[in-house]
C-alpha cells in the first residue's frame, strides 16, 4: 500500500515542477506583455503629422522618447518608429521588420487608438527579445503613403527573473510538504495496519494442527469479511482432514485382514512344500493366496475410486454423458462373470422419446458415472445367488427432465433398518457371508452426491422355484443436462 501511494506521488512531483514552470512563465509574461502594449500605445499617441516642404508631410514625436523610457537600463528596451515612407523617425534601426505571418492578439483599445497590437519573440544581434508592434493605418491621408510602424522590444532577463522567483515561491513549500506528506502517509499506514500485524503474529504462532477459527474481534472491522472467509476455509479444511484421517484408519483396518491372511497362507504353503506334504493342500493354500490378493487388489481399487469421488476438483470437470451407452457397456463387461455365477444379467433400454424430443443426457463425469454403475452391478452379483437375475435399466422422464438409472436383483435383500447404513464405508449387511470390502455403495453415494442426484433402495419381491427372494432395487435419479 505504501508503494502504491508513494510511488505515484514521487512520479507526479516532476510533472508538478514542469507545470509550475510553465505557469510561472505565463505569470511573468503577462505583466511585461501588457507593459509593452502600453508603451506602444503611448508612443502611438505622441505621433503627429509635421509639414515637410510644399505639399508634403511627415510624422514625428510630440514628446521626447527618453521620457517614455526613463529608468530603463541601456539596451533593455528599444523603440523603433517608421514614418509614412518607411523612413526611421526615431529609435533603433536594427530592429527587424515584423514577421509577415504571426498570430494576432485580440485588438486592444487604449485611449483613442483602435488598432491591433501584435507580439512575437525575435533576436536582435543574437539577443533574444520580446517585441510588440502596431501599424497606424488611421494616419494615412494621401496616396503613396504607408502606415507608420511603432515597435517596442525588450530583453527577456526580467521575465526570466520574475518566473524564477515565482517558481521558487511555489516549489520551496513543496520541498517541505512532500517529505512531511510521505511521513504522514507512512505513519497512517503503520498505525492502520498494526492490528493486521498482530493478527499475523498470532497466526504464525499457531501449531500446524490448530485449525480453529480466528476470532473476528482480533482483526479490524474492514477485514472482517476476509477473516470470515478464512474461517470458512479452515472449517472445510478441518472437516477434510478429519475425513481423511478416518478414511485412512478404516482402510488400514480393512487391509490388515487380507494381508494377514496372505502372510498366513504363504507361510503355510511354504511349510507344506518344504516338508513334502500333500501337494493338494499346498494347491489350496496357493488358491487362498490368489483369492486374498484379488480381494486386496479390489479393495485398493475401490479405495482409489472413493478418493476420486471425494475429489472436489472432479465436480468442476463435467461434460455431457450418454447414460444408455455407459449402461450397455457396463453390462457387456459383466456378462462373463454373470455366466460364471449362473446369474441372468440383462439390460432394458429406455422407451423412445416422445415426438420432437431428443434423448436425455446427463451433465457429469463419465469416469465416475461408469464407476457408480459398476459398483451397483458388482454389488448385485455378489448378493444374488445362482439362478437369480440382475437387471440394469435406464428410464427417462422427458417432462420432468430426469434420468433414472436402476439396478434390480433377486438377491437376499436389505432390511429396511439397514438401508441407510449400507452407504457407510466398510459396512456390510448383517447375516451375509459374501466377500466384500463394504466400499462399493459408499462410493456410489459419494458419486451421486457429487452430481446432485438422489439414490433410493426398494424391495422387489420375486418368486423362484419353491423359493421367495425379497430382492433389491437401487434407483439413482439425475437431473438431465440443459437443452443445447
Amino acid at each position: 500500500m505504501l508503494d502504491w501511494m508513494l510511488v505515484p506521488l514521487l512520479l507526479l512531483w516532476p510533472l508538478s515542477v514542469a507545470l509550475t514552470w510553465l505557469i510561472s512563465q505565463n505569470i511573468a509574461n503577462k505583466p511585461h506583455d501588457r507593459e509593452l502594449e502600453y508603451l506602444v500605445q503611448a508612443v502611438a499617441r505622441e505621433l503627429v503629422r509635421l509639414p515637410d516642404g510644399p505639399n508634403a508631410t511627415r510624422v514625428g514625436l510630440d514628446f521626447p522618447l527618453e521620457a517614455l523610457l526613463v529608468g530603463q537600463a541601456d539596451g533593455h528596451r528599444q523603440v523603433q518608429v517608421l514614418g509614412l515612407h518607411g523612413e526611421l523617425v526615431v529609435g533603433n534601426a536594427a530592429l527587424p521588420l515584423p514577421p509577415q505571418e504571426v498570430s494576432a492578439l485580440e485588438p486592444v483599445q487604449r485611449g483613442t487608438v483602435n488598432d491591433r497590437i501584435l507580439l512575437a519573440d525575435i533576436e536582435v544581434d543574437e539577443v533574444p527579445m520580446r517585441v510588440a508592434w502596431m501599424w497606424l493605418y488611421e494616419r494615412v491621408e494621401r496616396s503613396g503613403e504607408q502606415p507608420p510602424l511603432v515597435q517596442v522590444a525588450e530583453t527577456l532577463g526580467e521575465r526570466s527573473l520574475l518566473a524564477t522567483e515565482v517558481l521558487k515561491g511555489v516549489l520551496l513549500p513543496q520541498y517541505a510538504i512532500l517529505p512531511l506528506a510521505v511521513l504522514l502517509v507512512w505513519m497512517a499506514l503503520s498505525r492502520g495496519l498494526a492490528p493486521l500485524e498482530v493478527l499475523q503474529r498470532r497466526i504464525r504462532a499457531r501449531r500446524s494442527q490448530d485449525l480453529s477459527p480466528i476470532d473476528p474481534r482480533d482483526a479490524p472491522e474492514e477485514v472482517t469479511p476476509l477473516v470470515n472467509a478464512v474461517n470458512d476455509l479452515l472449517s472445510r479444511l478441518e472437516q477434510s482432514v478429519a475425513t481423511q484421517k478416518r478414511f485412512l484408519a478404516d482402510a488400514a483396518h480393512q487391509l490388515k485382514t487380507p494381508l494377514a491372511g496372505l502372510r498366513m497362507q504363504a507361510e503355510l504353503a511354504q511349510r507344506e512344500m518344504l516338508q513334502g506334504q500333500d501337494a493338494e493342500q499346498a494347491r489350496r493354500s496357493l488358491q487362498q493366496i490368489a483369492r486374498a490378493s484379488q480381494n486386496a487388489t479390489r479393495m485398493v481399487n475401490q479405495l482409489l475410486a472413493m478418493a476420486r469421488a471425494e475429489d472436489p476438483e472432479q465436480a468442476l470437470r463435467r461434460q455431457r454423458v450418454d447414460l444408455q451407452a455407459i449402461a450397455l457397456e457396463t453390462v457387456e463387461d459383466f456378462v462373463q462373470r454373470a455366466l460364471d455365477l449362473r446369474i441372468d444379467l440383462g439390460y432394458e433400454p429406455p422407451p423412445p422419446p416422445p415426438p420432437g424430443r431428443a434423448p436425455l443426457q446427463l451433465l457429469g463425469q463419465p469416469v465416475l458415472i461408469r464407476e457408480l454403475l459398476r459398483n451397483l452391478v458388482d454389488n448385485a452379483l455378489i448378493y444374488t445367488p445362482a439362478g437369480g437375475t440382475v437387471t440394469v435399466r435406464v428410464l427417462h422422464d422427458h417432462y420432468g427432465r430426469v434420468a433414472v438409472l436402476q439396478v434390480e436383483d433377486s438377491g437376499v435383500g436389505i432390511p429396511e433398518a439397514e438401508r441407510e447404513l449400507v452407504f457407510q464405508p466398510f459396512y456390510r449387511a448383517l447375516g451375509t457371508e459374501v466377500d466384500g470390502s463394504g466400499l462399493g455403495l459408499a462410493i456410489v453415494r459419494e458419486i451421486v452426491d457429487r452430481h446432485g442426484g438422489t439414490i433410493s433402495v426398494e424391495d422387489t419381491r420375486s418368486r423362484g422355484p419353491g423359493v421367495t427372494h425379497p430382492g433389491t432395487r437401487f434407483s439413482v435419479r439425475f437431473n438431465a443436462a440443459p437443452l443445447a
